[in-house]
């Protein structure tokens, strides 16, 4: 009895826990895409404050990036192994 509560337990958590990061991946991949495009509509304007708003810009899209690219490298892990 144990072991099944256990086992269902675990496979539940693994489960719940899978869900969770693809929707972390999918909302983290969306956010990306939106302040990717918002930064080039704004490279197309010039003066001083379409600028630091583009550079700006970069504060958020750099984190993002990396978060994309390490999910990104362990899906190719999982794929390759």
């Amino acid at each position: 009895m144990i072991t099944t509560v256990t086992t269902t337990t675990v496979t539940t958590v693994t489960t719940i826990t899978s869900v969770a990061v693809a929707s972390l991946t999918l909302i983290v991949i969306l956010t990306l895409l939106v302040l990717l495009i918002q930064k080039e509509i704004i490279g197309g304007f010039t003066g001083i404050r379409a600028q630091r708003l583009s550079k700006a810009l970069n504060v958020a899209i750099m984190p993002l990036s990396v978060v994309f690219m390490t999910s990104l490298l362990l899906r190719v892990l999982e794929v390759i192994r």
